[in-house]
């Protein structure tokens, strides 16, 4: 069956994502204000053009192997569509390698592209782009918020992953720490046991139910629901300073967790004055150089809206 009419164009934009949250391993994710944004647009003929600015430029793929082309290509053929020539341009900023969803990203970001191209042919349900994102990532801790915004709790099922989407508390105040370090998810649930004893997932099981509670109604508890005793301890050998700088946060009275895989760490701050509080700590007591960025939460989660053809960079935006 053809493809999409040649020279159509769509802008997307992507949020990071911070999975787990502590507790809730596998299961939960958050979506943070900081984004990034492609434009992609279909041509004549066939192949791929991929620029890439900012973070990862000149390290990642700029062929068919690209992640986000990948994505694409995986979603014109899941409804019986013939990949158009495509040309890309993605200005990135999430960093890559530091449990910030940039893999989750990019997945979301293909998907909402090929929707957006395909629109008024093929009409993708919300079930639809979870169901390929996490079949295209292998979970959908990451890609349910990055799809949909907000606090979102992932599951399996029977006939594939499903979701919910909860409003967080305006008190929520998140602030990212990033190292200079990468880690490989890989890696990390590498160093997960294949069991665990009972009293340790009875913990998490109570933990992950009262952080739904301090994320939506009751922020105030949120050091005691960010608590972990499932895949922090077990991973904290390949990030050594991340688990240290989170004892020392979280001594202080501070929910500070893993980000992700790692090494990025997160601290849900139930109000500003405990981001800048944390950010002082970390800069008094990082043996390395950590980023932090005060960030949001994302309300809205992926959006991709038709781009001019002739516009098709970023001059201007």
């Amino acid at each position: 069956m053809s493809s999409a009419p040649a020279e159509r164009s769509v802008l997307v934009r992507v949020p990071a994502t911070s999975a787990n949250l502590g507790p809730g391993f596998d299961t939960l994710g958050l979506a943070l204000s900081l984004y990034d944004e492609l434009i992609v647009t279909t041509t004549a003929g066939s192949g791929v053009d991929v620029r890439v600015t900012g973070v990862g430029a000149g390290e990642v793929p700029t062929d068919a192997s690209h992640l986000v082309v990948r994505a694409i290509a995986a979603t014109y053929a899941s409804v019986g569509r013939d990949l158009p020539g495509l040309r890309l341009d993605a200005r990135n900023v999430i960093p890559h390698g530091r449990g910030l969803g940039s893999s989750a990203a990019a997945i979301v970001a293909g998907i909402m592209a090929a929707k957006g191209l395909l629109e008024g042919e093929v009409e993708f349900s919300s079930s639809d782009l979870l169901a390929l994102a996490a079949e295209l990532e292998g979970h959908p801790d990451n890609v349910a918020p990055a799809l949909f915004g907000g606090l979102t709790i992932a599951w399996t099922t029977s006939t594939g992953p499903a979701h919910k989407r909860l409003l967080v508390h305006r008190g929520v105040s998140p602030v990212v720490f990033v190292p200079e370090t990468t880690l490989s998810t890989k890696l990390a649930r590498s160093l997960q046991p294949a069991s665990v004893p009972h009293e340790d997932a009875t913990f998490n099981v109570s933990r992950s139910a009262l952080l739904v509670a301090a994320l939506v109604q009751s922020p105030e508890l949120l050091h005691a629901a960010t608590e972990d005793r499932l895949h922090q301890s077990y991973r904290a050998s390949a990030m050594p300073e991340t688990d240290a700088l989170i004892r020392l946060l979280r001594d202080a009275g501070l929910a500070a967790v893993v980000s992700g895989a790692g090494p990025s760490l997160l601290v849900l701050g139930s109000d500003p004055a405990q981001r800048l509080f944390a950010s002082d700590l970390v800069a008094e007591h990082g043996v390395s150089e950590w980023r932090a960025l005060m960030l949001a939460v994302d309300l809205k989660g992926a959006t991709v809206v038709a781009h001019p053809v002739e516009n098709s960079d970023f001059l201007g935006i």
